[in-house]
C-alpha cells in the first residue's frame, strides 16, 4: 500500500456525480479534509473480515475482490467490484466490523473517507442521504441479481456468463487478461477447479475463445451468449 495525492478536491472528481454530486462548497470541504487516497498491487489485503468499519471505501481504478473464509482456510468470492463502485457502502451504516475481506486483484486506486465525516455530512443533506440509500439499495440489488444468475446456470453456463460479464463489464473488450486464477473462478462461481480447466478447455477447442496462459481473446461472442443464456 501506498498513499498517493492524484485529485485536489472531491468536487474535481470523474466520480463525484455517482454519489457526491448533490453537495454544497462547504460539504466538499468536509469529505475532501477527511479523504486519503491509496494504491495496492495485486493481492494485497485492503481490509480484513473483522477488521473495524471507520471509512467509506470507493474504487478509483483497478479490480477488486470481496470475500469470506471458511473454517478450513477456503476462500468464497462474493462479487467483484469496478471503478466506480463503493466497497464499503453496504456496512458501514450496519456494522461495526466487515463481515468480508477486500484485496486488489490488479493494481489499484482507492479513496478511503473517514465514516465519521460521510455521517455528518448525510446529517447535513438529505439530498444525499437520499442518494447513499440510492446506492446502497442498488449495490445489494447487483449482488442479489448476479449470484441468481449464477446459480440458475450449469457449469458451461457458469463460465460463459463470467467470461461475459468480464468483458461487457470490466474490461469493455473481447481480450482481456483474467483478473483471477482459475480457482479463483471456481470459487465465485461455485465450482470446482477442474472444471472450471475444463470447461475453458472446451471452450478453446470448439473454437469460442483463445487461451494464451490468462489472456482470454473471445472469438464467437454469439456463442458464448448463447451457452450463458441456455447452459
Amino acid at each position: 500500500m501506498k498513499i498517493i495525492n492524484d485529485i485536489s478536491s472531491c468536487s474535481s472528481c470523474v466520480y463525484r456525480k455517482l454519489l457526491f454530486g448533490s453537495l454544497s462548497d462547504e460539504e466538499y470541504k468536509i469529505i475532501n479534509g477527511a479523504r486519503r487516497e491509496y494504491v495496492y498491487k495485486r493481492g494485497e489485503v485492503i481490509k480484513q473480515e473483522g477488521d473495524p468499519i471507520d471509512s467509506f471505501l470507493y474504487l478509483r481504478s483497478g479490480l477488486l475482490k470481496l470475500y469470506k473464509t471458511n473454517k478450513s482456510g477456503k476462500d468464497h468470492i462474493l462479487s467483484l467490484n469496478k471503478p466506480g463502485d463503493f466497497i464499503s457502502l453496504l456496512s458501514i451504516f450496519s456494522n461495526s466490523v466487515y463481515k468480508y475481506s477486500i484485496a486488489a486483484l490488479e493494481e489499484t486506486k482507492v479513496c478511503d473517507i473517514e465514516l465519521g465525516a460521510l455521517e455528518e455530512v448525510v446529517g447535513l443533506n438529505s439530498k444525499f442521504a437520499l442518494r447513499v440509500l440510492n446506492r446502497i439499495s442498488n449495490v445489494s440489488d447487483e449482488i442479489i441479481e448476479s449470484q441468481f444468475e449464477i446459480r440458475q446456470r450449469q457449469v458451461k453456463g457458469r463460465i460463459a456468463y463470467f467470461l461475459l460479464f468480464l468483458s461487457s463489464n470490466i474490461y469493455r473488450s473481447h481480450e482481456f487478461r483474467l483478473p483471477v486464477t482459475r480457482r479463483e473462478i471456481g470459487e465465485l462461481i461455485s465450482m470446482t477447479t477442474e472444471n472450471t480447466i475444463r470447461t475453458l478447455s472446451e471452450f478453446k477447442k470448439d473454437g469460442i475463445l483463445e487461451m494464451d496462459g490468462r489472456v482470454i481473446k473471445i472469438l464467437d461472442m454469439e456463442r458464448l451468449g448463447s451457452i450463458s443464456k441456455t447452459g
